[in-house]
């Protein structure tokens, strides 16, 4: 596994890239790493300004190349954001490093965690959590698509289902309490009562009989965190206890 002074050495080797190309004006750390040390465990953001004459991607292909040659990169995905593009690499040891570029008219923070090391930035908006709204609705739709799966026998896609509506109730948990809602981020941190009420919501083997079981407390859990569209939920909940009850064949 990667170590600290790895994570360092390829931080090191990003910001020598972007001293030394005339096309990168301004850059930073991102996440865990901007406002803070991390931990042991901590991947490598950086994020950079290219200047507006040059396409954000021409840069990006060529980082890209000196990573893989010179660092052994793997490229594994891309993510863009309105004028930004993010690409997520694995290096040596795990080490996961999420490099970004955008125009240097639109670079500034999208966060609380972001340190600037060089050039200048804009004001923008942080981005917004996902909504109580957003969250509820989804954890709607995937119940009812865990309950057609169950009854379709697709027992893995209910699975599937089923773990995606506990996260949205964990979201919704978090939301209510102060935490962060994306990426189970705030999981961990809820109260430990409020985590123990959602054991029972884990599925434990693929039968008809386990994953009816398990629907049933995600449905309830949901409803008991969704105080910030009480008005929604009430409107739903009796639909929803309609697919935790058997049904004629």
């Amino acid at each position: 596994m990667f170590s600290v002074s790895d994570r360092n050495r390829i931080q090191d080797h990003v910001l020598q890239l972007a001293a030394s190309d005339a096309r990168v004006v301004a850059g930073a750390v991102v996440g865990s790493l901007a406002l803070e040390d991390g931990d042991r465990w901590s991947d490598l953001d950086l994020t950079f300004a290219v200047a507006e004459d040059v396409p954000v991607l021409t840069v990006l292909e060529d980082w890209t190349r000196n990573l893989v040659e010179e660092l052994d990169a793997a490229h594994l995905f891309d993510l863009p954001r309105g004028a930004s593009i993010y690409r997520v690499f694995l290096l040596p040891g795990c080490l996961q490093f999420d490099l970004s570029f955008t125009p240097a008219s639109k670079f500034g923070a999208a966060g609380p965690k972001f340190k600037l090391l060089f050039g200048t930035s804009v004001e923008r908006p942080y981005t917004a959590p996902p909504s109580a709204h957003e969250l509820f609705g989804y954890a709607v739709h995937h119940a009812l698509r865990a309950r057609f799966c169950i009854e379709r026998g697709r027992f893995w896609q209910a699975e599937y289902w089923i773990s995606s509506m506990r996260d949205c109730a964990l979201s919704l948990a978090c939301r209510r309490r102060g935490l962060p809602a994306y990426y189970g981020r705030g999981f961990d941190d809820l109260p430990a009562d409020v985590r123990e009420a959602f054991n029972s919501t884990l599925v434990t083997s693929l039968e008809r009989d386990e994953l009816l079981r398990a629907l049933r407390p995600t449905i309830e859990g949901l409803l008991r965190e969704a105080e910030e569209v009480r008005k929604l939920a009430v409107k739903v909940e009796p639909h929803l206890r309609m697919l935790t009850v058997e049904w004629e064949r």
